[in-house]
Parts: structure tokens; C-alpha cells; sequence
């Protein structure tokens, strides 16, 4: 078994100007030019590692995002899988949570209650864990997913052996980086969450409140 490390990044920041025009629900666009430069220097943080793979979900905010990254990742293969799509990890039981989750959780219909968690835990089988095989220059597999802030929120979950609640509350900014180490021998380890340091100040968002960004 070879040592994975997952590198998971969330999507760039998504052009929402047509979803401030109309009430037709969030329209599935790319990204705006603040997202661009977001993006981009993402790759030039990630430029000279060697990735096995870089993946992202079928969103054109995700595909974007990745495409750009890739620039500066020439010699990695670039997929789309609905694996890394934009889905509800888990059906959480709203019971005893603050009444913005209930009210957040209540928003998804029965199907995607359903069929989220059934994506998410495939997502859990496919990028978690050392792979199989050995790594004849002895360094690690990396990979990169492209994704949304549910699946990450999720994987740091899962990492840590966290309470399934437990990925509500963890809000990740627009092409922030964390990463993932699966090693044989033990469990999981957390090396980076949520990290901007390739992004100036004036490029950290989340599109969440101002409290949210530090």
C-alpha cells in the first residue's frame, strides 16, 4: 500500500450575477474574474508537485476552477466525475441543532436526501485511504479533487472520526486547499484545512457574512 495524499480544493468564486437578476434558483455558472485570479494562483501553489490525477465535479464553477489549475499542472490527467459533484453528504437529524441548520437541512427534497449520501459515501471509497500498489520512487500518490464545500467538509469529518453532524459548521473559502495524508500505518492526518496563503487578502471570500473570513 502507497501513501495517498488528497489534496481537496473548493471551487473558485462562482459568477452569481444572473441569479441576482432573476428568481430562477442558482443558475450552474462559471467563475467571476475575482474567482479567475483565485484559481489560478491555486495552480501556481501547487505548481512542481506531481499529481496522479487532478478530478472535479460536473459543475461548470468546479470544471472551471480545475481547469485552470491544471495549467500549471500539465503532466496530470484532468477527469470529471459526479463523485465530486455538489451533493448532501448526509440525512442529518436536525434534532437539537440550532434552528438555522433545521431550517438549512429542511430546504433538501427526499430524493437528494437520498442520493447524496449514496454519492458521498462512493466518494469515500474511491479518494480515502492509501492506494494499493507500491510507489517505486517512494513518494506518496497525490491526487487533487475539485469540489464543493459539503464533500470537503465531509472528508474532514470522516478523517477525523467526528461526530456525522459534524460537518455542518465547516465553511471553506473559494479556492482554499486542504489536504489529506492516508498512510498504512495509521490513521488519517489533517496537514492543511482551509488554507489560503497562495491568495491575498483581497481574494479571501467564501461568499458567506465578513465574520466568516479571517
Amino acid at each position: 500500500m502507497v501513501t495517498r495524499l488528497l489534496y481537496l480544493a473548493r471551487h473558485a468564486e462562482q459568477d452569481l450575477t444572473a441569479l441576482r437578476e432573476s428568481d430562477a434558483g442558482e443558475p450552474d455558472t462559471g467563475l467571476t474574474e475575482r474567482g479567475q485570479q483565485q484559481a489560478t494562483l491555486l495552480g501556481e501553489r501547487l505548481r512542481g508537485r506531481r499529481f496522479a490525477a487532478v478530478h472535479h465535479g460536473p459543475l461548470r464553477r468546479a470544471a472551471q476552477t480545475a481547469e485552470l489549475i491544471a495549467r500549471s499542472l500539465p503532466e496530470a490527467p484532468v477527469y470529471a466525475t459526479e463523485l465530486a459533484g455538489d451533493h448532501l453528504p448526509h440525512d442529518t437529524d436536525p434534532a437539537g441543532l440550532p434552528p438555522a441548520y433545521a431550517t438549512f437541512l429542511a430546504q433538501f427534497p427526499a430524493a437528494e436526501r437520498a442520493d447524496g449520501p449514496r454519492v458521498t459515501a462512493e466518494a469515500v471509497r474511491r479518494f480515502t485511504g492509501p492506494v494499493p500498489g507500491e510507489a517505486p520512487d517512494g513518494e506518496p500518490v497525490r491526487e487533487l479533487v475539485v469540489t464543493h464545500t459539503f464533500l470537503i467538509a465531509w472528508l474532514v469529518r470522516h478523517a477525523l472520526d467526528a461526530p456525522e453532524r459534524r460537518w455542518l459548521g465547516l465553511n471553506l473559502h473559494n479556492a482554499g486547499l486542504t489536504v489529506i495524508r492516508y498512510s498504512p500505518g495509521g490513521p488519517p492526518n489533517l496537514i492543511a484545512l482551509n488554507d489560503v496563503a497562495h491568495l491575498p487578502p483581497e481574494l479571501r471570500a467564501t461568499g458567506l457574512p465578513p465574520d466568516y473570513v479571517v
